[in-house]
């Protein structure tokens, strides 16, 4: 509690003089291992309002990856307005940790998050988890899964975003699924698709049609099954695009996916007025 305190007040009396771009935040340290909150703001942040949130996690088989997976987009989207944090989380190349680590490490990053809200001046009812391939999935997975949270979190704190921007997502680990091979049984309660609830938040879902890690069977079930259960879900296919296609670096797609995000998100009521990026 000590610790919080102290973190609040130096958020406080330091963050808001400075530019928050490139600032690192740590949220979490387990033995040596320290994770980090990488923070875009919007230009000119007004102290007196709070910003809707979005929370990337960065694809690679939670295997490998890093935080900067989704710079452009944070960039983005701070200058539409919104709080952005792009995210450390443990890795097997890095950690030498499975899969389920890095599930309990993207719900103790939203935690401490929500539990910050005033110092970061977000909205704690308005904050997106969003990710790519297995970061895709742990955002989904902090919506819809239960187990998996770190015993030194404060469980009263929600984990559970309130919208959810799934590019490619694994979000299938069952057999026949992504990494059902590491997972095996336990898929049952850490495969999103094998979870899905009633109270879902609104989710928009990302896929190219030759994507050889997620069928288009797949995230056309995950739809249906949203809308089973009078949950919010857009998917938006794109014909020919294989695994990675929305990146920075394929700027037609970047630019599609991205602007189809923002009206995504104009229509939660969390941005108003148009995108900055217009239609190609």
């Amino acid at each position: 509690m000590v610790k919080k305190l102290i973190f609040f007040l130096t958020f406080i009396i330091l963050g808001f003089s400075i530019s928050f771009t490139q600032e690192q935040i740590l949220y979490k340290q387990i033995d040596t291992t320290k994770l980090y909150l990488e923070i875009y703001h919007p230009q000119n942040i007004n102290q007196s309002d709070n910003h809707p949130a979005i929370i990337f996690f960065f694809g690679g088989g939670w295997i490998g990856g890093n935080r900067h997976h989704f710079l452009n987009h944070a960039k983005y989207f701070s200058e539409r307005g919104m709080v952005c944090f792009l995210v450390d989380y443990r890795t097997k190349n890095k950690h030498g940790t499975t899969p389920f680590e890095c599930l309990k490490d993207a719900k103790s990053a939203i935690r401490f998050i929500r539990q910050n809200a005033l110092a970061f001046n977000i909205d704690p009812s308005k904050i997106i988890a969003a990710g790519g391939s297995a970061g895709g999935h742990l955002a989904s997975a902090t919506a819809l899964i239960h187990n998996y949270n770190d015993p030194a979190d404060d469980l009263s704190i929600s984990c559970i975003p309130n919208a959810l921007a799934l590019f490619n997502p694994v979000f299938d680990n069952g057999p026949g699924g992504y990494g059902y091979e590491r997972i095996g049984n336990s898929y049952k309660d850490f495969s999103p698709l094998h979870n899905i609830q009633q109270g879902a938040p609104p989710t928009i879902i990302f896929l190219g049609t030759q994507d050889k890690l997620v069928p288009v069977e797949t995230a056309e079930y995950y739809k249906k099954v949203m809308e089973t259960v009078q949950a919010k879900c857009e998917l938006k296919l794109y014909k020919g695009q294989g695994h990675g296609f929305f990146n920075y670096d394929h700027k037609k797609y970047y630019r599609q996916t991205v602007r189809a995000t923002d009206q995504f998100l104009q229509s939660l009521g969390y941005l108003k007025n148009t995108p900055i990026i217009k239609p190609d």
